[in-house]
């Protein structure tokens, strides 16, 4: 369980020059099962959970609780919310305040369709007045850290512009900017200079997120954005080493990069982290797929396209030992292939 120096690792991270370094909050992905997982790879310095859903009859989700009470990353842990219904997140927040949190989060910035037409998420950039709203009783009842994940506008990228001002206004403790509307979904095109227009107005800590899938490409966005830290989320997934592989090319260190068999056992890894045994094999495969959706993008289209329609346990890991039982180095940066993402 977490204890109270966990979170108060927080101002730890802070105190440090070094940028910090965010697991994004990725639904149905980044579960307790996937920390557990990737802290044998390389831990983030920061933790998001899943969101809970909140709504005037929700109750906290138990499994997504799991990863605050039994967080094996031993660092602290971030939970987030996304709703608009403002006495059920009230309650909601103050029930989270009762855990081992470093801080509670607000949802502003899911581009998933079932989300955004129901008004949560990135649907709540379309009512800033409510965004107002909401973020006042929430900043009244958070007696801890209260901070906010977003997009840059629902369909128009100024719409960061008038958000800003309500940030500051609320005394947010930290600002997560996604640079991409949310109509743009993962579409190329992360508008940098709009997470950089976040980080010259705010004065609390800002983190970019957006297309960071490589080493190069976080040293470039802490630099052209000046940003805090980086929050990353596919790419952890793809390349569960790039936490390690970011800290070590801002230090000017050379990077380890995995062979394809070292790739093959994070793969056989996830199998036996997160597949129940008990249930069918036909699930199983199924579940393998959220995860190689993403490690795909960086192997090759001809197994990408083939390990999204396999069924059978034997011929996904056939597959996998086709492609990966070897002893090149790999980049594990995303081939051009069009993305399907769940950041959150």
């Amino acid at each position: 369980m977490t204890n109270r120096s966990e979170i108060d690792g927080w101002e730890d991270l802070l105190a440090r020059p070094a940028p910090l370094l965010a697991l994004a909050p990725m639904q149905d992905v980044t579960d307790l099962d996937f920390w557990r997982l990737t802290t044998r790879y390389a831990v983030a310095d920061l933790y998001y959970t899943e969101y809970f859903r909140v709504h005037p009859d929700s109750r906290l989700d138990k499994p997504i609780l799991r990863s605050i009470t039994e967080n094996p990353t031993n660092r602290p842990v971030v939970a987030q919310m996304i709703g608009n219904d403002i006495p059920s997140l009230v309650r909601s927040a103050r029930e989270l305040g009762n855990y081992p949190v470093a801080a509670i989060d607000l949802n502003l910035g899911c581009p998933a369709p079932i989300v955004y037409r129901k008004c949560a998420g990135g649907g709540l950039l379309r009512d800033l007045p409510l965004v107002d709203r909401i973020l006042g009783s929430l900043r009244e009842a958070i007696t801890g850290r209260f901070t906010v994940k977003t997009r840059i506008g629902f369909d128009n990228p100024e719409t960061l512009d008038a958000l800003l001002p309500l940030l500051m206004r609320h005394r947010i403790d930290l600002v997560t900017v996604h640079g991409r509307t949310v109509t743009q979904k993962y579409r190329p095109g992360v508008r940098q200079d709009r997470i950089t227009d976040a980080v010259q107005a705010l004065p609390m800590p800002v983190l970019a997120n957006g297309d960071v899938d490589s080493p190069s490409s976080a040293v470039s966005c802490l630099q052209a954005t000046g940003a805090r830290g980086l929050m990353i989320g596919r790419a952890a997934i793809r390349n569960p080493w790039i936490f390690s592989q970011i800290r070590n090319t801002l230090a000017g260190e050379a990077i380890m990069l995995p062979t394809g068999k070292e790739v093959l056992a994070y793969v056989y890894d996830i199998f036996e982290t997160v597949c129940d045994p008990s249930v069918s094999e036909t699930f199983q495969v199924q579940r393998m797929k959220k995860y190689m959706g993403f490690l795909g993008q960086a192997v090759d289209p001809a197994f990408l396209h083939s390990i999204l329609r396999v069924r059978a346990r034997s011929d996904f890991f056939a597959l996998c030992d086709e492609y990966l039982d070897h002893s090149e180095p790999m980049a594990l940066s995303p081939i051009s292939i069009p993305l399907q993402a769940t950041n959150s």
